[in-house]
């Protein structure tokens, strides 16, 4: 099986990132999930985990804990979710993301026990079959460690798989996905920290509300399982900072850290000091033996689309935010890192997300807002979105695709303006794709595209997983 042939075979399966209407919750069940690994000789255990989840900053967090790993000089497995552009993008080995062939490979490997496994009453998902995928190369790979974002929640998620896991991750829990996880910040505590497992620690970022840390705390008090309190026990302070990198001081119980991260936020500050409590905790406990990199691990870590800036005059950043407090962050970001006159932002969310306010938050930073929808089917109508009475306040254009709506806003800003894209990572993958191969033209050298994921056309294209919105 080569690559094309791996993408053609888990495109035949239930996408559910492309579902219209409500999910079907027979669509890879966890004991659909734990029954397909079995089929596979149960390739998860026996690797060390540490599993993450939350509803922001969850891949930033993963990523940032297995890019100290990597430093370190421990080998490690990460699978995240969802990618940009391809699926290869969700599984990386100490770093460095699948070739496609390592991908087919992977795939070539489950696909018999995907086929025994799936059945009308219980189908197995895309993201099951690369789950599995990932499994059976962390194992194939000798990874020391795994780490793990979950997909969606936490208690039923598919990668609640293991029985025994070292460190249970939880980054800041919101209002997300609420017609599935709950519609309080308490009861989509309660479906995340499922992850929670007997013997294992549980790591809680800094939580906006008290809720969610009593939630998370009643379910470590019932299984015994110590709870390490970032807010309490870690600080951080930004020193300085540039539209491309910022310098952070993380102090905690076990010394302090001077670290350069290449992304930008204050909310990454936070994710920092979980990932370096995660990995500090864990070599406290015996459970990690090397000696901690953390600087270069954390300076190591990239993620497109999560405030990128992928050029200077005029500034374009670009950034997957897509539930109210994750747009609310942006915002703060973009007034505080970046220096413009007038902000223009293009815009597209899909159905199930915070319209009200997703909206309310941008309208105080744009002075234009330039509506539209990615090829997602899930993908929220560019009029429907108009209709938000915070919207009112700005000028705003509906536009029926993402590259429209780029070269509509372009005609909108001059140099000294920022032009952000949000909403959702597939209408970050869209407008990013744009750029890339249009160069930004009407700019002449004035603008610098930074590297980026897409190496061809081809690449960008031929994608089985849509970047969920």
């Amino acid at each position: 099986m080569n690559y094309q042939e791996a993408i053609a075979f888990i495109e035949t399966y239930p996408n559910w990132e492309r579902q219209v209407g409500p999910l079907d919750s027979r669509w890879m069940s966890l004991k659909t999930m734990q029954s397909l690994l079995s089929r596979l000789g149960n390739p998860h255990l026996g690797t060390k985990t540490i599993h993450v989840t939350g509803s922001k900053g969850k891949g930033s967090t993963a990523s940032m804990i297995a890019s100290i790993l990597t430093a370190s000089g421990v080998k490690t497995a990460l699978f995240t979710s969802p990618s940009l552009y391809s699926c290869t993008e969700q599984i990386a080995l100490d770093g460095k993301a699948v070739s496609r062939d390592e991908f087919a490979r992977g795939v070539e490997a489950v696909r018999r026990a995907v086929m025994d496994e799936h059945t009308e009453q219980h189908p197995v998902s895309v993201f099951g079959i690369l789950a599995a995928t990932f499994f059976y190369l962390a194992k194939t790979y000798y990874a020391q460690w795994q780490v793990v974002e979950v997909g969606l929640g936490g208690a039923s998620d598919a990668t609640n798989v293991f029985q025994e896991k070292e460190a249970a991750v939880i980054t800041p829990v919101s209002l997300e996905h609420t017609a599935i996880l709950g519609r309080t910040p308490a009861a989509i505590a309660e479906q995340k920290s499922g992850i929670i497992t007997t013997g294992c620690t549980a790591i809680l970022a800094p939580q906006r509300t008290c809720d969610v840390k009593e939630v998370v705390a009643a379910r470590c008090k019932q299984l015994g399982v110590k709870v390490i309190d970032v807010d309490g026990l870690y600080k951080t302070r930004l020193i300085r900072h540039n539209d491309k990198a910022q310098s952070v001081l993380v102090t905690g119980p076990f010394g302090r850290h001077l670290v350069e991260l290449g992304m930008l936020g204050e909310h990454q500050l936070s994710n920092a000091a979980t990932a370096v409590a995660t990995v500090e905790t864990l070599q406290e406990q015996g459970e990690l033996s090397a000696r901690l990199d953390v600087a270069p691990g954390l300076a190591n870590v990239r993620l497109p689309g999560r405030l990128e800036v992928i050029c200077q005059r005029p500034t374009i950043v670009l950034d997957g935010a897509h539930n109210g407090e994750s747009s609310a962050a942006v915002c703060a970001a973009v007034k505080k890192y970046f220096s413009f006159k007038r902000c223009v932002v293009v815009l597209g969310f899909n159905t199930d997300k915070d319209s009200k306010a997703i909206c309310e938050n941008l309208a105080q930073i744009a002075e234009v807002i330039v509506t539209t929808r990615s090829k997602n089917p899930r993908a929220k109508e560019p009029s429907a979105i108009m209709c938000e009475p915070a919207l009112s306040r700005t000028t705003t254009i509906a536009t029926d695709s993402v590259a429209y709506a780029v070269e509509i806003a372009l005609t909108r800003i001059d140099q000294d303006d920022l032009l952000l894209v949000t909403g959702s990572l597939a209408v970050v993958a869209e407008a990013r794709e744009f750029l890339t191969h249009n160069q930004l033209g009407v700019f002449g050298d004035a603008c610098c595209l930074s590297g980026g994921v897409v190496d061809s056309h081809e690449e960008a294209t031929n994608t089985v997983v849509s970047a969920a919105g």
